[in-house]
């Protein structure tokens, strides 16, 4: 018990520092200047959560709306919108959170931005589902994770960055969609944890000694003077 206990101690160590690395990288990357350009090819260290600028025209009556998002205890959507660059290719924009009340387009045209558009935000890539995440049902534009590609197909739309941009907190007319959705902070709970194998492995190592003491003081009284 004491060496597992130990072992589990030092691996939290480990994933302590791990983790303060990926949060400092993070913060590193999105607080810098916006990048003006993207990227031909995306590679998570080096794009992932690079804060850039894009300009272009969104097609708003291609909206993809990423389901079962909360907020302040609120349930909505994201609604993701492809953006048309100048050389005619496509980025989806996931522009942030709406209530689930304001699904319908027309009741948030306002905030349907016409004409050129500068986007700030955060480049991500394709999301991995979940142990419990449910599965997409694109033709019902039901989706629960960000799938570029199987997005990408069903707006039916070409040359489509195999990569997607979550936008920054900004003014919108109307309100919505509410952007600044990115999970810039990690939870970091590793050195508790650390601290909690350790205290469990000196539990252990002092009950093993006090056991051991114990044992020695028996075997002392059983072979005590006269024994033979």
């Amino acid at each position: 018990m004491v060496v597992t206990t130990f072992a589990l101690g030092a691996w939290q160590v480990q994933r302590l520092f791990w983790k303060q690395a990926l949060i400092d990288a993070r913060q590193t990357k999105s607080q810098a200047a916006p990048l003006s350009t993207l990227p031909t090819a995306f590679a998570v260290d080096a794009h992932g959560f690079r804060r850039v600028q894009v300009k272009g025209r969104f097609l708003h009556d291609k909206e993809l709306y990423v389901g079962a998002r909360s907020l302040n205890g609120n349930l909505g959507f994201h609604v993701v919108t492809p953006l048309r660059l100048a050389d005619g290719s496509h980025l989806l924009i996931n522009r942030g959170w709406i209530p689930t009340s304001l699904k319908t387009p027309s009741l948030r045209a306002a905030g349907q931005i016409p004409g050129q558009a500068t986007v700030i935000g955060y480049l991500r890539g394709a999301q991995a589902p979940g142990w419990f995440t449910l599965d997409n049902k694109p033709g019902l534009n039901i989706w629960y994770f960000v799938d570029v590609t199987a997005m990408a197909t069903a707006t039916g739309l070409s040359r489509v960055k195999p990569f997607y941009l979550e936008a920054a907190k900004a003014v919108i007319p109307g309100g919505y969609p509410l952007g600044g959705q990115t999970r810039l902070n990690l939870r970091n709970d590793h050195l508790q944890y650390a601290i909690t194998w350790f205290s469990m492995a000196l539990a252990g190592t002092i009950i093993w000694y006090l056991w051991h003491r114990r044992r020695e003081r028996d075997d002392d009284e059983e072979t005590g003077p006269g024994t033979t």
